[in-house]
């Protein structure tokens, strides 16, 4: 286009001398932290190859301990060989072309870059699933945190008595969880959060505090008998601010060694957890942070704390190639994620559900 003059100057009517300039340095999309690694075991890894397979995992089995006297027969207690199924169900692709003209025309190299989006498209849409999984929510579409409760089991349960969201019913934080609420509505509602500020003396009749509810949560944890080393607790970012309005010493030595930003990990040490934040845990409605929703049912967050061990996933890339397309001078890049999750220790996974108040 030509450029703006003064008047009485003129100027050339196509603007020929002031072209277009294209810059070479490509404004990248900002990239979520992906965290599912990170909490998972991937223990089965190297036992699944198709979309379909199953791996059945026994169980530790249950031994009973009984009084002895003597002079009294024992009867040795026959030993179950449990087991359960994970499948190996989820795969995900993707899959665009890059014309040739197009190609020798670009100032960049856009097939690297598409590959590389593509790549973490990938890996963001696992992140989401899985977390959704394991906090016991399903996604409603490709490419969005989860927003609905999974009642669908996959493969079979770690343990009967689970919901058909594969979780303890007894291991899922409510409102109704907190004593000290003793306002508002039903007790099955979403957790009313707030921080607690600093000075109070008394816990709130309306409101939980966040170091409430992960205390709660690592509370539940240490009455399954789960181990204090290798515990994790996902949280969203509403749920963090509230966090640090709480106590701005949270991301002080004083709470222990953070580690600096790493993977989505923002505390290394609270309360025994390391804390990560993620924009991939469930959201229900328009989520944690609507103005006026606290306290009810149809709008919330979700934030998830577990173990290392409580949680499989097996991820296999199947294949990523690149092939002529045969209808035109282009060429076609695509890939698929192929991989499977499991509960395999239900007690060893909290949930809590919340608003901000």
């Amino acid at each position: 286009m030509a450029f703006k003059t003064a008047a009485g100057h003129g100027n050339l009517p196509n603007g020929n001398f002031s072209p277009i300039i294209y810059s070479q340095k490509v404004q990248k999309a900002f990239r979520k932290s992906s965290i599912v690694e990170a909490v998972t075991n991937s223990d089965y890894f190297g036992e699944i190859a198709n979309y379909g397979d199953s791996v059945k995992i026994i169980k530790e089995p249950e031994i009973t301990v009984k009084e002895y006297a003597r002079g009294v027969s024992i009867t040795p207690q026959d030993i179950d060989d449990e087991d359960f199924t994970m499948v190996v169900d989820q795969a995900h692709y993707f899959a665009f072309k890059m014309d040739d003209i197009e190609e020798a025309h670009s100032h960049v190299n856009f097939m690297d870059m598409a590959t590389d989006r593509a790549g973490y498209r990938l890996r963001d849409q696992f992140d989401a699933e899985v977390l959704g999984y394991l906090s016991g929510y399903k996604q409603a579409s490709i490419g969005t945190p989860a927003s609905a409760a999974n009642t669908t089991v996959s493969g079979s349960k770690s343990v009967s008595t689970a919901g058909s969201d594969e979780l303890l019913s007894s291991m899922q934080l409510i409102k109704g969880s907190f004593g000290n609420i003793t306002t508002g509505s039903a007790g099955t509602h979403s957790i009313p959060l707030a921080a607690r500020l600093p000075g109070a003396t008394a816990l709130p009749t309306a409101v939980a505090s966040p170091l409430q509810v992960i205390a709660r949560m690592g509370r539940l944890l240490d009455q399954q008998f789960v181990d204090t080393e290798g515990r994790w607790l996902v949280i969203d970012p509403v749920f963090m601010e509230i966090l640090k309005d709480e106590d701005s010493r949270l991301l002080n030595s004083d709470f222990g060694d953070n580690g600096g930003l790493r993977n989505g990990l923002q505390i290394n040490n609270l309360h025994g957890f390391r804390v990560y934040v993620s924009n991939n845990l469930p959201s229900v409605g328009t989520g944690p942070g609507t103005t006026g929703s606290s306290n009810q049912l149809t709008n919330y967050g979700v934030i998830v704390a577990g173990h290392d061990s409580a949680v499989a996933s097996a991820q296999q890339i199947a294949k990523t190639e690149t092939y002529r397309d045969p209808d035109s001078f282009a060429d076609i890049v695509r890939g698929m994620n192929l991989y499977g999750r499991k509960i395999l220790r239900p007690e060893a996974i909290a949930t809590a559900v919340y608003n901000a108040a």
